[in-house]
């Protein structure tokens, strides 16, 4: 074996002088050297040991004098080819042919303008593998001027925003400014190289308008890789970025690419690229996170970690850069949490393998903690305050709903109790006219009778009828007001009262006055009853039910005040309906419902439960809530029954409904899972990080599914007592 892998090494020495010769002997024919260029170059990349060969034997400083000294271009591509590849492929080569000289030829390449695409392309390929993890390559490129070569090639290769890739020379030079923005990366970082990063700032506009103008993945992926290491770990340079609006074009790139990740996956994987040029540019200065509120992108970025089609290392960046994004800002935080952003990083540490991710998702919930600790204060804070106005002004509309709705059913009872009365009224007027035109009859005769027999009267006749001028206006005003006195009745009163002398006079004025009394009390009744119809709506809004006395209108006219019959009367009436009012008063107090009258007691759910019990007039509402206290009481003796438990105290009650148990009545109890070792080892690194934080701990390991908090404290104290016993 060990004698075929030397022959092998001596055949790759033999091929490779054999190379250097014909270089050397074929300078008058270029495609014999482009061939031998390109053996070359296959061999070294067979064997790691061959460059380093060819690097003893000289060989590689001849390719570098032959890039530099050969007329022919297509000698100089395969030239610069073979070197690049020999120091891609050896460190050694790496750095002998990091020179400033060679630095200054690539230049010179770069520069000017008779040199093709190709060869301008193979001497950024040199510039790349040489600055590549290489200080001294990147201070050499600063100094002899070739990354100010190479930002000039970035800003003038592609001179349109419309790239036509299938066009030959479009796609040439897109390759070229693509190698362009890759050396430009190695450049400033990887080692990071903040005179570099300083320099190539100044491409930010440019790359913003390429940004804006052209979302393709041609574009935006070496663009982003540009900017992305440029800003990175460079405070001042990201600052000079937002200050350019580079931020700003960031977000709305990314807000379109979120919305076309649903239609396509390519934009999806864009969308990631973009978030982490954003991460990086707001890394070192969480401040800047306010911009990306503006856009809402923690929003969607939230929907991007949903996609199916991203892996671990892309839902990564996407929960560092949320983590980074909600570090310092308010805003950003709280709309995390309203787009349930908490619960998908949970899930995303209980699910997912990987420490990184799960360290970010931690990252992201440790910034969210004092969100959610202000969020539970200003919402105690809320519910104590605002909910208890709320609450007042919703118990103030009830209040005066159900004072509106007594007022309707007290008004509809009135008007009911009106109409009654006024049926009642009608009736009784009725019979008054009846009994009045008797009356009336009745007295005629009789004064026709008594006036016969008035001579033989005399002295006595005077006497009787000052008696009779007194008692028969009590009489009529009796009659008037109360209809239940008789003819007979009213008969003997007058044949006691009555004087025979002055018959004829008398019984004019009796007629007289019989009129105007009944003329009077069926004014008065219709016009009250009228009065009352009109006005009971108004009435009724009062709590308490008291008509007014009732203005007849033109008394004056009818009867004249210095009448002692009328101020009698009006006297009379103005107590019977005081009378009849507070008596319906009582009345419909009586009939109201007991819940809706006690205001101002002192009730609690016990004797307000017993008080509307106990009332037999119920409203409609009171009704519903005395209804729903019995079935729910109801339904819990029949539970109770069925379950043969008493409930005696409220910790009893809290107790039963806090029992799981199976239709058997058995409690179900959870599998035994013993501790594993790698479980153990996560318990005690956990307590060394975190403390005695359970679930803090519970989420940043992946232990067995069941575990809980409590079980990881068992566990531990179990595991620290028997090292304690052991240890003496």
């Amino acid at each position: 074996m060990e004698s075929e892998d030397t022959k092998k090494i001596q055949e790759m020495k033999t091929d490779l002088n054999l190379l250097l010769e014909c270089l050397k002997y074929q300078m008058d024919n270029p495609f014999s050297q482009k061939e031998a260029l390109v053996t070359i170059h296959s061999i070294c990349q067979q064997n790691s040991n061959a460059g380093v060969y060819f690097r003893e034997i000289g060989g590689l400083m001849f390719v570098r004098n032959l890039a530099k000294s050969s007329e022919h271009s297509m000698v100089k591509e395969a030239a610069l080819y073979t070197l690049g590849a020999v120091a891609e492929q050896n460190v050694y080569c790496q750095q002998t042919l990091c020179t400033s000289e060679l630095f200054e030829d690539l230049t010179w390449f770069l520069s000017n303008n008779d040199s093709n695409t190709n060869l301008k392309r193979m001497s950024v390929y040199v510039i790349l593998v040489l600055v590549s993890n290489n200080r001294t390559g990147q201070t050499l490129v600063r100094e002899t001027g070739c990354i100010t070569v190479l930002t000039q090639l970035f800003r003038t290769v592609l001179s349109k925003y419309e790239l036509n890739l299938s066009d030959k020379n479009v796609f040439q030079s897109y390759q070229l400014w693509s190698s362009v923005c890759s050396t430009l990366c190695v450049c400033v970082n990887n080692p990071q190289n903040d005179e570099n990063q300083m320099l190539c700032c100044s491409l930010f506009p440019h790359a913003n308008d390429w940004l804006i103008n052209c979302i393709t993945p041609e574009v935006i992926r070496p663009v982003c890789s540009f900017i992305g290491l440029t800003l990175a770990n460079n405070t001042f340079v990201q600052k000079y970025f937002i200050s350019v609006g580079g931020l700003d074009v960031l977000s709305q790139v990314l807000v379109q690419l979120a919305s076309d990740s649903h239609k396509t996956v390519s934009s999806a994987k864009l969308a990631v690229v973009v978030t982490k040029t954003v991460d990086a540019c707001i890394a070192d200065n969480p401040t800047f996170g306010v911009i990306l509120s503006k856009y809402q992108i923690v929003s969607k970025l939230l929907t991007l970690l949903l996609h199916e089609s991203l892996d671990s290392g892309e839902k990564f960046s996407i929960i560092l850069t949320l983590g980074h994004c909600t570090e310092d800002c308010e805003e950003n935080q709280y709309d995390l949490f309203k787009n349930n952003g908490l619960p998908l990083m949970i899930q995303a540490l209980t699910e997912s393998q990987s420490e990184e991710l799960n360290k970010a998702a931690t990252f992201v919930l440790h910034n969210c903690k004092k969100i959610t600790e202000k969020l539970c204060l200003s919402l105690g804070e809320y519910s104590f305050d605002e909910n208890e106005k709320q609450l007042e002004d919703i118990n103030m509309k009830e209040k005066n709903l159900e004072e509106y709705w007594k007022k309707a059913k007290e008004i509809v009872h009135r008007i009911e109790q009106l109409e009654r009365e006024g049926n009642e009224e009608k009736i009784q007027g009725e019979k008054y006219k009846d009994n009045v035109s008797s009356m009336n009859i009745n007295i005629q005769n009789t004064l026709k009778h008594l006036h016969g027999d008035s001579i033989g009267r005399g002295p006595e006749a005077e006497d009787k009828d000052e008696s009779q001028s007194r008692k028969l206006p009590s009489c009529k005003s009796h009659g008037i007001l109360t209809t239940a006195c008789t003819n007979d009745r009213q008969m003997k009163t007058l044949l006691k009262s009555t004087n025979p002398v002055d018959a004829c006079y008398k019984e004019s004025g009796q007629n007289k006055t019989l009129y105007k009394a009944d003329s009077s009390y069926s004014q008065n009744l219709h016009e009250r009853t009228n009065y009352e119809k009109k006005n009971s709506v108004s009435q009724s809004s009062d709590h308490v039910f008291k008509p007014p006395i009732p203005v007849v209108k033109n008394r004056k006219q009818e009867l004249p005040v210095t009448d002692p019959f009328t101020l009698c009367s009006d006297i009379i009436n103005k107590e019977v309906i005081t009378f009849l009012a507070t008596d319906s008063h009582s009345k419909m107090l009586k009939y109201r419902c007991s819940g809706c009258i006690a205001v101002g007691k002192s009730l609690n759910s016990r004797n307000f439960s017993k008080l509307l019990h106990s009332c037999p007039y119920q409203c409609d509402r009171h009704k519903v809530i005395v209804e729903a206290e019995d079935r729910y009481k109801s339904e819990l003796r029949k539970s109770l029954i069925c379950n043969k438990k008493i409930l005696l105290t409220p910790r009893r009650r809290r107790q039963l409904s806090s029992e799981s148990t199976t239709s058997e009545g058995i409690k179900k109890r959870r599998i035994r899972k013993n501790f594993t070792k790698e479980e153990v080892n996560y318990l005690f690194n956990g307590v060394k990080k975190m403390g005695n934080h359970w679930n803090l701990i519970l989420w940043s390991f992946p232990f067995q599914q069941g575990r809980k908090a409590v079980d990881l404290a068992h566990k531990y104290h179990k595991l620290t007592k028997g090292s304690k016993h052991e240890a003496p």
